[in-house]
């Protein structure tokens, strides 16, 4: 059986040092649209983080002192290797995280572009020589790596943002810990695997596994010698590590959560508008910190958009993501369905109307229909919080003075959409826009090429584009006299 053969060619031990390892202690993986365990993998204690801390510091110098082209050629060849195993990659996805097998590949595609990038800005790496303005001496700038990283990525893009960070560190000559969220170990665990086949050098990167992350994650936190830490995933938790990093000034940056607003004026072009929301809804079965939160249409179309997005969010088919056809997968478990409920319920007691979904469903699975809400007041709890789900939020504006300062009215600042036919609103809008990101007439902005990050509560750093390097280096300043 294809399920079975996928869930048995992934190691289940800890990656430390080059080699995998039994743990003590085990965790469950589960299928979110069975709720059965898929298999168990090695639960790592502080004890085992900290050794892969230690392999990992130890590979530092000679990493650091490896040749670009040598580290640019292993990036390639597991860019290459991702793309040969896709579909294996794809299924174990699919059933750790439930997503769609399409969605599953065509994230392996992406998260193996970001080993394709990053294998070149390996090479360009550079620095600076220049005559100091007083003369007799010479400023000579060089880049070098920041040093061991530890890095946390979240269970909504498990290879993606496994890649996405990894990537720049291997390219900066960075060792680094891994540490994937307890629900989507497998996809971290393959990735580790490829890495090896494509001649990743020992304890250059340590995978640990656990279902204790602050135990376990702490200790390695707080040691002096961790210099960098990357996290993708909440604010709150974002907020807590960034108390524990301040203790030794480490280098971090955050990729945390999103609010986003998605801006239809009254000239946009209507077809486009509701395939762009489609598109920033849906990814992921909304379960992105990109996905749009606030969908704010002007009032003098809000009826059409609404009937049309209804329409489309009602013929989504919903069932188990291996299934031929379905679009809409399971949630990742029982509690993201719970809080999508208390959510829809609350803005509908608040005087929202649900025109599709809106309802749990009786079957086994963490399943929640597509859903659309319209007339979503401002106070409802879905405008504050991230919904993380198939439902979208509909409410109206009158003017673009009123669309601004309500996209603007939240603590965050990932993302924000925009669809207009003018293009003097548009970078109007886009440039007033509180955010790290803005898709203008286009409903997905997330590329490897293009540095992805926010502003506000939505965090710190960028991953990506011609800066995400920048992240793992150091800059530092020789002054010679002559």
């Amino acid at each position: 059986m294809l399920e079975k053969a996928a869930i048995e060619s992934v190691p289940t031990g800890l990656f430390i040092g080059g080699k995998w390892h039994r743990s003590p202690r085990t965790m469950p993986v589960y299928d979110p649209s069975t709720g059965q365990i898929l298999c168990e993998v090695a639960d790592a204690d502080a004890t085992a983080a900290c050794e892969a801390l230690d392999a990992a510091v130890a590979a530092q110098p000679a990493w650091a002192a490896t040749p670009p082209r040598q580290r640019s050629t292993i990036l390639a060849d597991a860019h290459r290797l991702l793309l040969e195993n896709v579909d294996r990659l794809a299924l174990i996805m699919t059933l750790e995280m439930g997503k769609t097998l399409a969605e599953a590949r065509g994230e392996i595609a992406y998260a193996a572009e970001f080993f394709r990038w990053f294998a070149e800005e390996a090479v360009r790496i550079d620095g600076g020589y220049m005559t100091a303005p007083g003369g007799g001496s010479r400023f000579l700038v060089t880049r070098q790596p920041v040093g061991p990283s530890l890095l946390i990525t979240p269970w909504n893009f498990p290879m993606a943002m496994g890649t996405r960070k990894l990537g720049p560190a291997i390219a900066a000559g960075c060792t680094s810990v891994i540490k994937p969220a307890a629900q989507t170990p497998l996809s971290s665990l393959a990735l580790a695997d490829i890495l090896v086949q494509a001649g990743l050098p020992d304890g250059v990167v340590n995978v640990v596994t656990t279902s204790t992350p602050d135990e376990v994650m702490t200790p390695l936190i707080l040691d002096g010698r961790t210099r960098k830490l990357s996290f993708t995933g909440s604010t709150k938790v974002g907020k807590h590590l960034l108390e524990l990093c301040a203790r030794t000034v480490m280098r971090t940056s955050m990729e945390l959560g999103g609010n986003a607003p998605f801006l239809v004026f009254d000239d946009a072009n209507l077809d486009d508008a509701v395939t762009g929301a489609m598109a920033a809804k849906m990814r992921n079965i909304g379960q992105s910190c990109t996905a749009a939160n606030r969908i704010l249409v002007h009032s003098s179309v809000v009826d059409e958009f609404t009937r049309r997005m209804t329409e489309q969010m009602a013929a989504l088919p919903l069932g188990r993501g291996t299934e031929d056809g379905v679009v809409v997968g399971p949630l990742i478990d029982d509690a993201a369905v719970e809080k999508i409920d208390r959510l829809v319920t609350d803005a509908v007691e608040r005087g929202a109307t649900v025109t599709t979904g809106g309802t749990r469903l009786d079957r086994p699975g963490s399943f929640y229909p597509a859903t659309v809400l319209t007339g979503v007041p401002d106070d409802a709890e879905m405008c504050h919080d991230e919904i993380f789900g198939p439902v979208a939020a509909i409410s109206t504006f009158d003017t673009e003075a009123e669309a601004i300062e309500r996209a603007n009215d939240t603590p965050y600042g990932l993302v924000a959409f925009v669809y207009t036919e003018s293009l003097t609103r548009g970078i109007r809008v886009c440039e007033a826009l509180e955010s790290g990101m803005v898709g203008l007439n286009q409903g997905v902005v997330s590329n490897p090429a293009a540095p992805f990050g926010g502003v506000k509560e939505s965090g710190l750093g960028r991953e990506g584009g011609p800066t995400g390097i920048d992240e793992y280096l150091e800059t530092k300043y020789i002054g010679i006299t002559v």
